[in-house]
């Protein structure tokens, strides 16, 4: 469990500010004000990262980013098929940002260094390729299948990544750690 969390912990670091305006408006909050709130807590955290000093990763400067310039384009416009069809933007940013060689390396734990680093490597392509499987279907759902729209963004996006994120973490802890195992009794031998 707690590998789990070492892995979960920095991916929900990158996105919370994307992570928060779901969830405001999840629990019901007015669209211009989830985004008002998550614009903020955005640059808040971002500073506050600055502030200490602590490398802050791409994809926190992704979701930072994009957080501010289709939240503010979305108050401006107050049109809601651009705030459907937002997220298929993202998206398609945060899976061109995923297609840096080796970015998922920094989420294996310590003790998995050496060991998976080929197979992180792999699963940060499928996330990329995710990523963008996600634009498409957000864009064919908001574009011709708008009615159903809210109940796709409520189930798909979560349960696809969750699903991707299960099958990562089973497949690389079952490949790597045997490897960690007979690396630890070679060195004890």
């Amino acid at each position: 469990m707690r590998n789990l969390l070492h892995a979960a912990r920095p991916l929900v670091n990158d996105l919370s500010s994307s992570l928060l305006f779901a969830g405001l408006l999840a629990a019901g909050l007015d669209a211009a004000a989830a985004t008002l709130i998550a614009m903020a807590f955005g640059l808040a955290h971002a500073g506050l990262w600055l502030v200490l000093r602590r490398p802050i990763a791409a994809l926190q400067w992704a979701s930072l980013v994009l957080v501010l310039l289709f939240g503010a384009a979305g108050l401006f416009l107050h049109d809601p098929r651009f705030l459907m069809a937002k997220p298929s933007l993202v998206y398609l940013v945060i899976a061109a940002v995923m297609l840096k060689r080796g970015w998922m390396l920094r989420y294996m734990p310590p003790v998995a260094a050496g060991h998976g680093e080929g197979l992180m490597i792999g699963f940060g392509y499928l996330w990329a390729g995710l990523m963008a499987v996600s634009a498409v279907t957000n864009l064919v759902v908001a574009v011709w299948f708008t009615e159903h729209w809210p109940l796709y963004k409520a189930v798909f996006p979560l349960a696809s990544k969750l699903t991707l994120f299960a099958i990562q973490y089973a497949t690389v802890r079952a490949v790597v750690k045997p490897r960690v195992i007979a690396a630890m009794r070679a060195q004890a031998a």
